[in-house]
């Protein structure tokens, strides 16, 4: 495999996406954040196994469920995977997350967005997905400005079977 670049294609009926770059970041996110019973050191060292060290992104990871969170964690999240780095990518990011999150074991399936979570500026994806065990889970890709511009961001959050959104 390429260093820096990896290609993905998916074909359903005559339809085809192809992502012919896919910077490290995407690749990393998508290994290892969707993967649970992992540590932030575990997580870390799976991400620079794959992309080098120091890793070319900024990587934010945390598993209240496993160890000690953050103080400042947004409210609910049990568990965070987030991914940054430096370009304007969220379409790539994107091609490549729904290919991914449609390879088995596919990721959960759409639901409603619970009330902890919205759009913010510069999101291009946000989305519910219901997981095992009644538990709920955000993806969400999208831009913010940087110290060197626009930095485009995936992230994961999990979410305790308490605030999965109800039937409605």
């Amino acid at each position: 495999m390429m260093r820096g670049a990896l290609a993905f294609a998916m074909t359903a009926g005559t339809a085809s996406i192809a992502v012919a770059e896919v910077p490290l970041a995407v690749q990393a996110f998508n290994a290892y954040c969707f993967q649970a019973g992992q540590t932030e050191a575990q997580a870390r060292t799976n991400m620079q196994a794959l992309a080098g060290t120091p890793l070319p992104f900024d990587l934010t990871f945390w598993d209240a469920t496993l160890e000690d969170a953050p103080a400042d964690v947004p409210y609910g999240v049990e568990r965070r995977c987030e991914v940054a780095w430096n370009g304007n990518q969220p379409q790539t990011a994107i091609d490549a997350l729904r290919i991914q999150m449609a390879t088995p074991p596919v990721f959960g399936s759409e639901t409603v967005l619970p009330d902890t979570h919205r759009p913010l500026s510069g999101t291009a994806l946000i989305e519910g997905r219901a997981l095992l065990n009644g538990r709920v889970a955000v993806v969400h890709v999208g831009t913010r400005e940087g110290t060197e511009g626009i930095r485009t961001f995936m992230a994961v959050d999990r979410l305790p079977t308490s605030l999965a959104p109800g039937d409605s």
